[in-house]
């Protein structure tokens, strides 16, 4: 069994705040973590956490056993003092940098260890790392959410690990084990935990990165590879909330073909699609939706969401067949529906069945749910439900975002506390 990477446990110390001074390096050596970490000094701490310009939260550590084989679960933190000055109402779908990011770098045996946190910020990359030259890279995304009790919970993080292992494994590249990877996720959120927005205010978006790092020139797999976490307090993904988005049928650019890296979360994916969406937001659409590359006329993918259709007491959904991501909220929208009594298929839907459906929507990590409001094709406009939010739409997202927000009880386990 490999064995996680051992950090250690924080907990806080409210003492008198100090006067602000030019931040420190941070550096103190803990067995099992790389020294820069977390000061050791109580004054370098505040030090450092003034420099961010907002009230300081000092923390000391408090190092566990070095026998210990799994992650110190990072969840030993308390509500800080300190405050953050955004607008919580307007919050849109773009970064705010926060406080701290999260950097493990993989060894020479392929294994990750030596997790740190540092100052959010640029990094340091060779311009000849696998990454930029050859496009080795993954990322994931979930999210945070605050109770109105004040902690924190995150929803479903292991599957995120899973998912990130396996498109780690296509793209020939080692990856964090699962804990490590919901460890790191934890002690990432807490240790940025007032940029989580207030109940029903927004989320922390919570985006994962596993790269080449390593310098390479010939086309191989890197030499060295770095996990990376950032986070940001993030609204509503598409500019009408939860209302209906238009889309527009792309029929002259694919997303994915067979045998390609279309069902992982590979960095590529998303480059390839800026152009057609470009064309289809000038146009007034909010985004466009893909069909297969071979017969072209089958539903794969929205540029960034996963696509269902509704037929009276039916929800389908694209089948996975390597060319469409599997989505976690997909995957929890299928649960979820079946568990409330609808039909759930996964197959593949002709365009004539998308244009012939009762009500469509989208799912994602960004959007959760999002109902679509009338799809063109071909220069023929349908619309759906008069162009308001479906019924299935709002049920599905009012017990998915219930369930993420803590508002009613997770009898699926779905849900990881923080407090």
């Amino acid at each position: 069994m490999e064995c996680g990477i051992l950090l250690p446990r924080l907990r806080p110390n409210h003492g008198a705040p100090s006067p602000p001074l030019s931040p420190p390096p941070l550096s103190s050596p803990i067995e099992g973590a790389s020294s820069s970490l977390l000061p050791a000094p109580q004054d370098e701490v505040d030090n450092v956490i003034q420099s961010q310009l907002h009230p300081r939260l000092s923390l000391s550590l408090e190092a566990p056993s070095a026998t210990r084989c799994e992650a110190a679960v990072a969840s030993t933190y308390q509500e800080t003092s300190g405050t953050v000055d955004l607008d919580w109402d307007n919050l849109g779908f773009g970064l705010v940098p926060t406080d701290f990011m999260y950097v493990m770098k993989c060894s020479s045996d392929g294994k990750f260890t030596g997790g740190e946190l540092k100052h959010f910020g640029p990094i340091e990359l060779s311009p000849s790392s696998g990454v930029l030259n050859y496009g080795q890279g993954l990322f994931e995304g979930l999210k945070a959410y605050r109770k109105e009790d004040g902690s924190i919970l995150l929803f479903r993080p292991e599957e995120n690990a899973l998912r990130l292992r396996m498109g780690a494994e296509r793209m020939c590249m080692p990856a964090p084990t699962v804990q490590q990877f919901v460890d790191a996720v934890k002690l990432t959120v807490l240790a940025n935990r007032r940029w989580v927005p207030p109940t029903g205010k927004g989320s922390l978006y919570i985006r994962p990165l596993l790269m080449g790092s390593g310098a390479v020139l010939g086309l191989a797999p890197a030499p060295e590879y770095t996990f990376l976490i950032f986070v940001s307090p993030v609204g509503t993904y598409f500019k009408e909330g939860l209302a209906p988005i238009n889309l527009i049928v792309e029929h002259d650019f694919h997303r994915a073909t067979r045998g390609g890296t279309g069902g992982v979360k590979t960095i590529g994916n998303y480059a390839s699609v800026l152009k057609a969406q470009k064309i289809a937001k000038e146009k007034g659409y909010s985004d466009v939706l893909y069909l297969d590359s071979v017969e072209k006329k089958y539903l794969e993918e929205v540029s960034s969401c996963n696509i269902f259709i509704v037929k009276g007491n039916v929800i389908s959904t694209p089948a996975l067949k390597g060319t469409i991501l599997p989505g976690i909220t997909r995957k929890s929208i299928i649960d979820v529906a079946r568990g409330h009594g609808f039909e759930v298929r996964e197959q593949l839907i002709s365009v004539e069945e998308l244009l012939e459906a009762d009500e469509v929507f989208c799912t994602g990590t960004a959007v959760v749910v999002s109902p679509v409001g009338s799809i063109t094709y071909r220069g023929k406009r349908v619309a759906y439900g008069n162009c308001g939010v479906g019924v299935v739409s709002k049920q599905l997202y009012s017990i998915i975002t219930s369930l993420q927000m803590g508002l009613v009880e997770d009898t699926m386990g779905w849900t990881v506390r923080l407090d």
